[in-house]
């Protein structure tokens, strides 16, 4: 015991200026969101082929790409829920290992059924990390940091996006589209193992913090939160509902993008396999860029207004420009305006995403996991609908292409809207008590 008191005034006091192993933290984080769109967007360059092998129409992997967001739609409430129970460590280890499970099985296909089967399966398997991360960001993270690290972890996630098509094509030339998903099975095994090693759900836990940079965090936030959350005060309140359905308008224009792009360029705009590859991963990789901006942005309009007036103004000019751009795009006549001004529009509408979740954050509270998760249910369900609407109307040839694109443009708009109902800041247990 001495000497373990010891080593511990030793390690508070030899250093004055805090650690930075929350950083890592964030490290662990981004790489997972990396991994996570990696293993979602694999899919969509691997469309064309998996429907030749297996004799898939376009509405059938429309139906698949929709079995996805399904299964992780209706479970990322309870998945945030658990996370909360067991912390980051555990929950977020079994989650990966479970959707490893699934993209490896996805290259076990042999026809709709067993494929259908698999991407629902892989959606429950992924229901949970969002919720999972929101958690450790919330445990580690002074309120300062968490709109740049909510931006670098969802850049990460487009990045991943951003990568998946052009990285599918190059493992083609090595091997099938059933061993890349292998491959990317593996890849979810050693993060979960890293990350099992590593982490604490409680920063003063773990070895490498430091007196000062535990004091960096406020102590309410390293709670974790057993009790259940009060759904009864939750469900009241228009600015959960409208929180909610505009991750479903981000949601489902994003999907277009990581499910049906390398088709659209194919098909409507009559581009090569590899250079559609490279073409697809453009709003994407954009959509990490716009990310990051909205991370840095929102961040520094709180510190010239306030949180309330930060989010919402972010959240306009997201909405409103990626509405107007998605139009623009449609009505490009070459394959490259058209191309750059869905990357423009895919940007602008990721200008959200730090807002939203750090909104999650402080709406929820101890309850931050099952908050995120109410939000990312409803915002998943546009990864349901948008992929089997589109399948469905774009069997209609170019024209149908465009009319699924203006239904994306459309829903944009609807984001704009629900903007206007939202109190970002207020927590959601004292809604009935603020005006």
């Amino acid at each position: 015991m001495a000497t373990k008191a010891s080593a511990e005034v030793a390690r508070e006091g030899s250093a004055a200026a805090p650690t930075r192993t929350r950083h890592i933290a964030v490290a662990y984080g981004m790489t997972l969101s990396f991994i996570t769109f990696l293993d979602r967007a694999a899919i969509g360059q691997a469309a064309p082929l998996m429907r030749r092998d297996l004799g898939l129409t376009a509405v059938e992997m429309g139906y698949v790409f929709s079995a996805f967001g399904l299964a992780y739609a209706l479970l990322e409430i309870p998945a945030g829920m658990y996370c909360d129970w067991k912390g980051p460590r555990k929950a977020l280890t079994q989650i990966v290992v479970a959707w490893s499970v699934f993209t490896i099985a996805t290259g076990w296909a042999w026809n709709f059924a067993s494929l259908w089967a698999t991407r629902l399966l892989f959606g429950a398997g992924e229901a949970g990390c969002y919720p999972g991360l929101a958690r450790l960001f919330r445990t580690w993270l002074p309120v300062r940091e968490r709109p740049v690290a909510e931006g670098l972890k969802a850049a990460s996630a487009r990045l991943g996006a951003a990568v998946a098509p052009a990285l599918v094509v190059f493992l083609y030339t090595f091997m099938s589209w059933k061993s890349v998903f292998l491959v990317f099975g593996l890849v979810g095994f050693a993060w979960a193992a890293a990350f099992f090693w590593w982490f604490r759900d409680d920063p003063s836990q773990h070895p490498s913090v430091n007196a000062q940079e535990l004091a960096m965090i406020p102590a309410a936030e390293q709670d974790q939160g057993h009790t259940a959350a009060p759904w009864s005060e939750y469900i009241v309140s228009p600015s959960l509902w409208m929180l909610c359905f505009q991750w479903f308008c981000h949601f489902y224009g994003f999907y277009f993008y990581i499910t049906w792009l390398p088709t659209y360029l194919q098909e409507a705009r009559g581009v090569d396999i590899t250079r559609s590859a490279v073409l697809a991963g453009f709003p994407l990789l954009m959509a990490a860029l716009g990310s990051l901006a909205g991370g840095w942005a929102t961040s520094a309009l709180i510190r010239r207004f306030d949180a309330r007036r930060a989010r919402k103004m972010v959240s306009y000019v997201s909405y409103a420009g990626a509405a107007i751009l998605m139009v623009l795009a449609i009505r490009a006549d070459s394959v490259m305006a058209a191309i750059t001004l869905m990357s423009l529009s895919s940007f602008s509408v990721e200008l959200n995403v730090p807002a939203s979740w750090t909104t999650a954050m402080d709406l929820g509270g101890r309850h931050v996991g099952a908050v995120s998760g109410a939000m990312n249910t409803v915002g998943q369900l546009g990864g349901v609908v948008a992929p089997a609407i589109v399948g469905f109307i774009a069997q209609g040839g170019k024209q149908g292409w465009s009319a699924a694109l203006y239904t994306a443009a459309a829903v944009y708009a609807m984001g704009f809207l629900c903007w206007l109902f939202i109190d970002p800041v207020t927590p959601l247990g004292s809604y009935r008590t603020t005006k």
